[in-house]
């Protein structure tokens, strides 16, 4: 059987671009060799697409010597991975190679939020993971939780605040924040994962300075009301359409007081963050929080793959839906393959089975007609 050839894509603009790294080096070390020819791909802080011998390395050390520029159009009629050759002030494009399917490891902005997906569909090529439309909603958690009240899921109580406004009208803005939710309080940047510029605040002035914290990532920021006694579940989703099944559920308990970023990705030893799996849940709750996941992804059109996060309050076991995220981690260690792994899955072949349903998703897409020539009378 001929391989398909797997461009892998990782690095990218975002505040989680080493997570990204980690991710893609597990993904492809995992790929089977005998069935798949891996195309590296590395995309720089600044958004150069980078091939040669080792981008992944290039990009870990920060040092592109050695690398080549590259380029995918948004343009179904030149397919493929092109070279760009510069020579003086004027560059030449080469054809590299011909790309089967697109696996994006590009964890937030610029890789996980639609905007990627919307150059994937321009190039008419299959990729792996959610779509334009289900990438961007995901993504940005205050319209996230529009949808999933439109759907009846249970989210968290919420204010939605401008950095503009933030700005300009500080304490009006945290006079209405207190007015409408009580501390302890967090602030999040609206479009942004892994943590990245979260903070829990209790006082008035730890609201000041996470708002100034998630100002610095995003232009919509978004203040929660804390769950009490907050337990952190977590379900892998999987398929297309109709066809979307659900792992068994995960428990994280964090190192720290919440799951920040050094929780999950620095910590080690006895600091470190557990996963438990399956989660601390009896049959009931793991049936209703699988079913909550499944509508989930549905609600927002998710395609491929996903992890819905929850959380519990640990007093009423009340679950509210935290977010979707469509790009998960993907480290052998990261709860998305290992709870599939626990649901009896294996790391390899959960690889094969998205790329199958990069290749069902496109072949739906493409049979659409998008050419319409009305009937002439």
């Amino acid at each position: 059987m001929q391989k398909l050839n797997v461009a892998v894509l990782f690095g990218g603009r975002s505040g989680e671009h080493e997570v990204s790294l980690l991710s893609a080096a597990s993904i492809m070390r995992a790929l089977d060799r005998e069935r798949y020819n891996v195309i590296p791909v590395g995309i720089t802080r600044h958004g150069a697409w980078i091939v040669g011998a080792d981008p992944w390395s290039a990009l870990q050390r920060e040092e592109l010597s050695g690398t080549e520029g590259a380029a995918l159009f948004g343009d179904p009629t030149r397919p493929g991975l092109w070279r760009v050759v510069l020579e003086g002030d004027a560059a030449r494009l080469e054809l590299l190679q011909h790309v089967d399917v697109v696996f994006p490891v590009l964890h937030g902005t610029y890789g996980e939020d639609g905007t990627l997906q919307g150059l994937l569909e321009l190039a008419a090529v299959p990729y792996v993971g959610c779509g334009v439309l289900a990438s961007a909603v995901a993504m940005d958690k205050a319209l996230f939780k529009d949808v999933c009240r439109a759907w009846h899921l249970p989210i968290i109580p919420y204010v939605l605040v401008t950095r503009a406004r933030w700005q300009t009208e500080d304490e009006a803005l945290l006079d209405s924040i207190e007015a409408q939710l009580p501390y302890p309080l967090f602030v999040k940047p609206v479009n942004l994962g892994s943590s990245v510029g979260i903070s829990k605040c209790r006082t008035r002035e730890e609201l000041r300075r996470g708002l100034d914290e998630a100002a610095r990532y995003d232009r919509r920021l978004l203040v929660e009301q804390a769950v009490p006694h907050a337990r952190e579940i977590e379900v892998s989703v999987l398929g297309n359409g109709d066809a979307i099944s659900a792992s068994i559920a995960g428990e994280i308990i964090p190192g720290r007081e919440f799951y920040d970023y050094a929780a999950k990705y620095l910590d080690e030893g006895e600091n470190a963050s557990k996963l438990l799996i399956p989660a601390r849940l009896d049959a009931a709750q793991m049936e209703q929080v699988q079913m909550l996941a499944i509508t989930a992804f549905r609600a927002v059109d998710g395609a491929g793959m996903g992890r819905v996060d929850f959380l519990m309050n640990g007093e009423t076991g009340e679950l509210f839906i935290n977010e979707i995220n469509t790009i998960p981690g993907f480290t052998a260690i990261s709860m998305y393959p290992k709870l599939w792994e626990a649901s009896g899955l294996s790391y390899p072949r959960l690889l094969d089975r998205l790329i199958e349903l990069a290749f069902e998703r496109h072949a739906e897409t493409a049979a659409l007609e998008r050419i319409y020539r009305p009937e002439r009378g």
